[in-house]
């Protein structure tokens, strides 16, 4: 089976989504834009470095979760219902950082998130191995919608556990997805996970947990693939870091592929929780999660997914909520890009300082649902 990394021009393939006003779960055709699209066709099974680990990881006899084999089998089966998201050229962040930048862009799959890669193979994976009646997950919003998506196009009912105050956008999306909504009352996800831990012990009734799901990073890890055959120069890629299952599944292709490019991570100051744990080598819980970026809002790490971030990602970095509300500007006037704060974050980064690992940076624009409030502060109308 091929895939197509580069343009799709106006055509559809069986099973594949285009997204339309009444929610349901589908993705455009689409032309070039504004930017370049870097690509070529390349086999699925393939792709950079044919899944052989030539690195002092391998060397090291460190053993890589995922592993190759896993992603690429995700990357085909994935292949069924998304076409693989545009890596285009960014002229103007190019410009500013000296160096090539380009922007991957998550925005374009269904419900404007990288979530659905993730959730689509890890409840696939789940009914393989026994009956599922019910999909319930807890969520700021991208990974509900997401479950939704892929609860809908399996036929399963879903249930989604919300925190106060949700973004609308997401919300909305959730319900026009069909799955039931409850919202906890609590300001962050903790409240939300123990109602759908609760909830999930009925029978037929499985939880999907973003966070420490073995299966659902071979999702998501299918970006680092595209990446590497969309651009083999890249010499570093700049991930958005809310539960880690984004950036585990990427660095862990990447790292099984061209282990020389760099992953770096990026948290919001006011959510560090992986960042502290990264840097002291242990789960480090915060007070609060109190950002404008609620992708990254994560105040418990787990303790597993600090050792994967510590062993495969390169650095970490932290960026404030006014240096992301700058970078969505950027990313929209400059770069004709849409995204929320979380998507954004990776931008953020680039911007605030000069970030080393080589001329060929892409950044991973992981999602596209901001709020209107959100938005209007980004362009200075409060």
């Amino acid at each position: 089976m091929k895939i197509s990394l580069g343009v799709v021009r106006n055509r559809s393939r069986p099973g594949h989504f285009a997204r339309d006003r009444k929610g349901s779960c589908r993705i455009p055709a689409y032309d070039e834009g504004p930017g370049a699209v870097h690509g070529a066709a390349r086999e699925a099974s393939g792709g950079i470095g044919g899944g052989r680990m030539s690195s002092s990881v391998g060397e090291a006899g460190l053993q890589i979760v995922p592993s190759i084999s896993t992603i690429r089998e995700a990357q085909r089966f994935l292949a069924k219902y998304f076409v693989p998201t545009r890596l285009i050229a960014a002229p103007f962040l190019s410009a500013a950082a000296g160096r090539s930048v380009y922007l991957k862009l998550e925005t374009e799959l269904p419900t404007g998130s990288f979530k659905v890669r993730g959730a689509f193979w890890a409840l696939a994976q789940r009914m393989t191995r026994g009956q599922v009646k019910e999909v319930v997950a807890s969520s700021t919003g991208n990974h509900g919608a997401a479950v939704a998506c892929a609860a809908k196009q399996f036929g399963i009912k879903a249930k989604v556990f919300l925190p106060a105050n949700c973004n609308p956008v997401k919300r909305d999306r959730i319900a026009g997805l069909g799955a039931s909504i409850v919202e906890s009352g609590g300001d962050d996800l903790a409240s939300a996970f123990t109602l759908a831990a609760e909830y999930a012990k009925r029978p037929g009734v499985h939880l999907l947990n973003d966070a420490t799901d073995e299966d659902l990073p071979a999702g998501p890890a299918t970006i680092g693939c595209e990446i590497l055959e969309q651009l083999p120069e890249t010499s570093v890629i700049v991930v958005p870091v809310g539960d880690t299952a984004l950036i585990r599944g990427i660095a862990a292709a990447v790292k099984q592929n061209l282990p020389a490019v760099k992953i770096i991570g990026v948290q919001a100051e006011r959510a560090p929780a992986y960042y502290l744990s990264w840097k002291k080598g242990k789960a480090v819980t915060t007070e609060t999660c109190d950002t404008i970026a609620d992708g990254l809002a994560t105040r418990t790490p787990e303790a597993a997914n600090v050792g994967d971030v510590q062993n495969l990602v390169d650095d970490m970095v932290l960026v404030s909520d006014e240096q992301m509300l700058r970078a969505i500007e950027t990313l929209l006037l400059e770069e004709h890009v849409l995204a929320e704060p979380a998507g954004a974050a990776s931008t953020a980064a680039l911007l605030r300082s000069g970030m080393g690992g080589g001329d060929h940076v892409a950044l991973v624009v992981s999602g596209a649902n901001i709020s209107r409030e959100v938005l209007r502060r980004a362009l200075g109308n409060p």
